[in-house]
């Protein structure tokens, strides 16, 4: 076999290898999610930082899956970054809100899976949030109310009529709780796109100003030249004006000094 051969089948092993470890890696991140784990719990965040490299050495390689695949790769490691970081919020309103948010994978990672396994724990941490929901509405032990959706069936099922009702009422409640949350969500968008409507429309008002400002800059500037034009023909015209007074005056003053020597040549004092 060619050298070069052998260098691309050792790459394409390479990629197979990656990606092996990439889904069984994922499929122990999806396990360890789907479990109670303790607030200390350390493994899936460095795993979920595991997968993260290795997601980006396997869009690196050369022979890497197919585009949609490793979207989906993507797509799931998102997710249980999403969960974690959903998990350190403080209330359970906002776990609640920010796992609505999360996309869970679209295909199981295993031949094993029915269903896809993000899609199961997306469902499951719903739960939980729910349940951690109702107990601080109740002021119950939020341990008792994080089983699962067939523990909760089975309990829903033998209650009496006066805990049915009860827990219809608590229903009513968290589905207003959710509307309210919702209503708030949209008026906060509401606000925040008459903030921006507002802004664009004051950056049009200042830039047309700013406009304005300019062209009257510009006017000014032409008006003091034009002003200093006509004050030196002013001046100019008024220096003109004093010379021929001036001129004006000797000859008057020269006509008079004439004709009174020629008055008194002509009429002698009389005796």
């Amino acid at each position: 076999m060619a050298p070069g051969a052998e260098e691309s089948s050792g790459a394409a092993m390479a990629a197979t290898r990656l990606e092996l470890n990439l889904m069984r890696l994922l499929s122990r991140c999806e396990a360890l999610a789907a479990e109670r784990r303790d607030p200390e719990e350390w493994r899936l965040e460095k795993y979920v930082a595991a997968l993260e490299d290795m997601l980006r050495e396997l869009k690196k390689q050369s022979s890497k899956p197919a585009p949609e695949l490793l979207n989906e790769y993507s797509r799931k490691v998102d997710f249980l970054k999403g969960l974690l970081e959903a998990e350190k919020l403080s209330s359970s309103t906002e776990k609640a809100l920010a796992n609505q948010f999360l996309a869970p994978g679209r295909t199981p990672t295993t031949a094993k899976e029915r269903t896809p396994a993000t899609k199961t724990v997306h469902l499951q941490t719903k739960a939980r949030c729910t349940g951690q929901m109702r107990s601080e509405l109740l002021g119950t032990d939020p341990l008792a109310t994080d089983d699962s959706e067939e523990l909760n069936i089975r309990k829903r099922k033998g209650l009496t009529s006066d805990e049915k009702q009860s827990a219809v009422e608590l229903d009513a409640v968290l589905q207003h709780h959710q509307d309210m949350q919702e209503k708030l969500a949209e008026e906060m968008l509401s606000l925040a796109r008459s903030l921006k409507n507002n802004t664009l429309a004051a950056q049009n008002v200042i830039k047309q100003d700013n406009q304005t400002l300019s062209h009257s800059l510009r006017m000014a500037d032409q008006n003091f030249e034009k002003l200093k034009d006509e004050s030196d023909r002013l001046e100019q015209h008024a220096k003109k004006s004093v010379n021929w007074l001036l001129w004006i005056m000797l000859i008057v003053v020269c006509f008079i000094f004439i004709s009174m020597i020629l008055f008194i040549r002509i009429f002698p004092k009389l005796k």
